[in-house]
């Protein structure tokens, strides 16, 4: 399955009662297995998790760490990026030349790296004392 294929699936499942607002991730671990995710709300909104969270946190439970790629869905009027602290997760796991696609339900995508995304990234370098 194609990324885009598994992306679309997953965000039709997606919980978002109070935005309206579905979101698919999926994305494809370092020994080629693919992990999906959708957002899920609730009503103490925003305390929800976000698509690529979801998907994330997927990946970390099937015993992958790396992200070889990532794609991104939802039905907006142009690719839809993810959230900053989301930026940050995908940062976490992923080089920063890996592919993020980002794409609309109508077929627009936008591919960008890692480091495109987030330019500047925190990384566990900046805790070092040494």
């Amino acid at each position: 399955m194609t990324l885009l294929a598994a992306a679309t699936a997953v965000r039709d499942r997606a919980y978002a009662p109070y935005s309206q607002f579905k979101v698919g991730a999926a994305l494809r671990g370092a020994a080629g297995q693919v992990f999906v995710g959708c957002n899920v709300e609730n009503a103490a909104y925003p305390e929800g998790t976000c698509a690529e969270a979801g998907a994330i946190a997927a990946m970390i439970a099937g015993g992958e760490t790396r992200i070889a790629e990532l794609l991104v869905i939802a039905d907006c009027p142009s690719p839809v990026p993810p959230c900053g602290g989301c930026r940050q997760k995908i940062a976490e796991f992923a080089d920063p030349g890996v592919v993020v696609t980002l794409a609309t339900t109508d077929g627009q995508m936008k591919s960008m790296t890692v480091a495109d995304l987030l330019p500047g990234v925190f990384t566990a370098a900046h805790m070092d004392r040494d």
